[in-house]
């Protein structure tokens, strides 16, 4: 097969008609349609015939049979594989034949109609074919992106023609842009420049406008110089160094003038918004936020049983503040901002208030609570000439009993017995000077009959005065009314969809609920996402909904891993109900029986590795296991125990007269192990008669089973019966149970000695697995003892 440098180049061309800008709505960058006939065509173009030689014969041959020696030979004269060899990636060279425009382009699919192209509305401009409709950006079309040409092809009823010619291009190393605007500072110009041009561009053409989102910002950049081809060069799988110079020398004084005044005022600074960052509990934070800039604070810590209370004040009178809150969590991940937050008060009190009941299911899995502080920007005046605007910020728990005794406050004053109420202001007022206080109230003053507040006259208060035909809002300025209207009766779109909003908190609760836009922390691929992808399925679906996942993770929950514990395939959506299905089988599995040796470090019925306990009958009258009991067995009929007897009572005395001889034996009940231990001094031995008195104590509880026995074992058994009594004394081994605390251990976390010696037994001795068997097979102490 040949490789891709020895593939000749691919040669196609044809053209097409130009579908309008709304056959392709969806095409941003520089990626075309073609119609599925030019991917067979492609195909055609690509094929590369090799010959077979050394290919094995055909299943007609037989080297038996001289007569298919000629038909053989025949058939490797013709047999040819035939190789169709796309490149990677397929870029195309679009030439408008009207105005000799040209562009390189990549491809995005092949499902256009036929004999047609649909192009998007950056190639659309670059190619003089005219502006699209709506911008890349969903903003105003008439400063959409525009490229050195001259003139626009005018669309009289035909379809325009292009001509695409299929041609590589080389991977690019080197990108020079030039900003068509002076003061261009986004934060992180390498993260924005990958991120746009790896989801929208494939190539790159010298001498072209790329125009680049920011958030509300859009910049500008002219192409001015690409490496190793002058023309064009492909943005896939490759590293590029960019340089971003500006046009002229005026520019870049100009650009140095805004960057200076934008530090006076950035966030820290006297001039700008303060810095933000940590608030504590039931303290006052102290800021300041310029018109139409936020202040973002985060909550980490708080008491979680009770209500919150979020309280901003305005320091200066007649500045309007505006405060958001919202959960920061797995679920929402985005910062609170007018038109995307959870919790927020747009009223025109100088005092903002937003209470949380701790109950609320917003709070479930929030690892911190954002606050954000915004400085309300009139449409009418310059947010830049605007002076930073004072606030008070503080969380506090809510206090029931100050609110209702507040409550009681506001209503009206009591009456003395020598008092009267007036009818136009309802103040109490003596009755001997009631006559002359009507005459000034009523001159001077009026009731409003909405919201029964009293105001003079004269006052601007009252000539500004203004209720909603629509709902209960009401103020006293011309700019809360107009800030009112554009916030609760002015329909918005969701720009991360189709959604129609009525109004900002109908569009807000919209984008933190089910808009597809929703930036979530996938639980499966661990990456910040949109919570609906375009192959996703609807947030109205039922199996979303049952399932309590998002689009986006029921879909990729879809993909499948092994079980750690039973070493099933199983989907990553159903690997939580999986796990507690092994949590019940843990809980409920009977403790394994341990031999009665106490040097022993094996079970009696044996342990698998998936923590099956396989249960067997009494092997032997000790209780002891297989390689305990060994030395003691023999053939021979022994109903009552007697000879069984005398064989363990022969065991204890060679022990205790003779020893084992192992270096390693810790048997208290061995010459060999008591010495190792240092309970015999130096060149003292046991005698017969002490010996026959230690062990006469263990014959007689014999037949008890509680009783256990020292037999000298071998040196693994011997290590993990150590190992498993250690762990069985820790207070907490990892265990999932709960107990009370005491010495920095947490009673009944532990495992019992049982389980401790099958997990050794299982893991071989290492103590690290045979912890981790203990985790995902063995019931703890307190979970055992329920």
């Amino acid at each position: 097969m040949n490789s891709a440098s020895d593939r000749p180049p691919l040669k196609w061309s044809t053209q097409f008609d130009v579908l309008p800008p709304e056959a392709t709505p969806s095409l941003r960058g520089d990626k075309i349609i073609l119609p599925p006939s030019a991917l067979e065509q492609l195909l055609s173009a690509a094929t590369v015939t090799v010959s077979s030689i050394g290919q094995p014969a055909t299943a007609s041959f037989d080297p038996y049979n001289p007569y298919s020696f000629a038909a053989e030979r025949q058939a490797r004269e013709h047999l040819t594989e035939q190789q169709q060899n796309l490149p990677h990636p397929l870029t195309f060279r679009l030439v408008n034949p009207a105005n000799g425009r040209i562009v390189f382009a990549g491809i995005r699919e092949f499902s256009a109609a036929e004999n047609a192209v649909g192009l998007s509305s950056f190639l659309r401009q670059s190619l003089g074919f005219g502006g699209s409709k709506s911008r890349e950006d969903g903003k105003d079309p008439e400063n959409a992106t525009e490229s050195n040409g001259s003139g626009t092809q005018e669309m009289n009823g035909a379809l325009p023609r292009l001509t695409v010619h299929v041609q590589e291009i080389p991977k690019g190393t080197y990108v020079k842009l030039r900003p068509l605007e002076a003061g261009y500072d986004p934060e992180d110009w390498k993260a924005l420049l990958e991120q746009y041009l790896r989801d929208n561009y494939t190539t790159l053409t010298n001498g072209e406008v790329l125009a680049i989102p920011a958030g509300k910002d859009f910049f500008r950049f002219l192409v001015d110089g690409l490496k190793p081809n002058e023309e064009a060069i492909s943005l896939v799988d490759t590293d590029i160094e960019v340089d971003i110079e500006p046009l002229n020398e005026e520019q870049a004084r100009e650009t140095l003038q805004k960057l200076v005044q934008k530090s006076k005022k950035a966030p820290g600074t006297t001039e700008g918004s303060s810095a933000g960052g940590k608030i504590n509990y039931d303290t006052n934070e102290a800021g300041q936020v310029r018109p139409g800039e936020y202040v973002d604070y985060s909550l980490e810590q708080w008491d979680r049983a009770v209500d919150l209370e979020f309280e901003l004040t305005a320091l200066e009178i007649d500045k309007d503040i505006d405060l958001f809150v919202t959960p920061f969590g797995a679920k929402h991940r985005g910062k609170p901002r007018e038109d995307d937050h959870v919790f927020g008060d747009f009223s025109t009190r100088s005092t903002k208030r937003v209470k949380i009941r701790h109950t609320n299911a917003e709070l479930e899995s929030a690892e911190a609570l954002w606050v954000s502080v915004r400085g309300y920007e009139e449409h009418d005046q310059d947010a830049q000439g605007q002076a930073p605007l004072a606030y008070s910020l503080r969380v506090s728990p809510v206090n029931d009993v100050s609110a209702s005794s507040q409550a009681h406050s506001i209503g009206e004053e009591s009456l003395g017995p020598d008092d009267e109420r007036c009818n136009n202001c309802h103040q109490a007022v003596p009755r001997r000077t009631m006559f002359l206080h009507q005459n000034f109230c009523l001159r001077n003053n009026i009731l409003c009959p909405h919201c029964h507040l009293v105001y003079q006259k004269s006052s601007s208060e009252w000539k500004n005065h203004w209720h909603c035909p629509h709902d209960s809002s009401h103020g006293n300025k011309l700019s809360s009314h107009t800030k009112h209207d554009a916030l609760m009766h002015t329909s918005r779109s969701c720009p991360s969809c189709a959604y129609e909003a009525a109004n900002t908190p109908d569009l807000a609760h919209h984008r933190t609920t089910i808009c597809p836009g929703k930036l979530i922390l996938c639980q499966f691929c661990h990456l910040q996402v949109p919570q609906q992808g375009s192959d996703d399925p609807s947030p109205d679906s039922a199996e979303v909904i049952l399932s309590g996942l998002t689009p986006h993770e029921l879909s990729d929950g879809a993909r499948t891993t092994e079980c750690h514990i039973c070493s099933k395939i199983v989907r990553l959506r159903d690997m939580s109900t999986h796990l507690k299905h092994h949590d019940l089988q843990r809980l409920s599995r009977s403790k394994p029986r341990i031999c009665r040796n106490v040097n022993c470090g094996r079970t009696l019925d044996g342990v698998s590795k998936g923590g099956e306990v396989r249960v067997q009958g009494l092997r032997n009258e000790l209780g002891v296991c297989d390689a305990c009991f060994g030395p003691l067995y023999v053939t021979m009929y022994d109903p009552d125990g007697k000879a069984l007897r005398r064989r363990v009572e022969r065991k204890y005395l060679t022990q205790l007269l003779t020893g084992c001889g192992q270096p390693w034996c810790k048997n208290e009940y061995c010459k060999t192990g008591r010495k190792n231990l240092g309970m015999t001094p130096e060149g003292q031995a046991i005698s017969s008669k002490e010996a026959l008195s230690m062990i006469k104590p263990i014959l007689e509880a014999l037949k008890d089973g509680k009783v256990p026995v020292h037999f000298c074992t071998d040196e693994a058994s011997q290590k993990r019966r150590v190992l498993a009594e250690m762990v069985a004394a820790e207070g907490n081994a990892g265990g999932k149970g709960k107990g009370r605390e005491r010495d920095g251990f947490v009673e009944g976390s532990g495992y019992q000695l049982e389980w401790s010696v099958a997990a050794l037994e299982v893991a071989g001795g290492d103590l690290d697995k045979a912890r981790g068997w203990l985790r995902d097979f063995a019931p703890t102490r307190a979970e055992a003892a329920k």
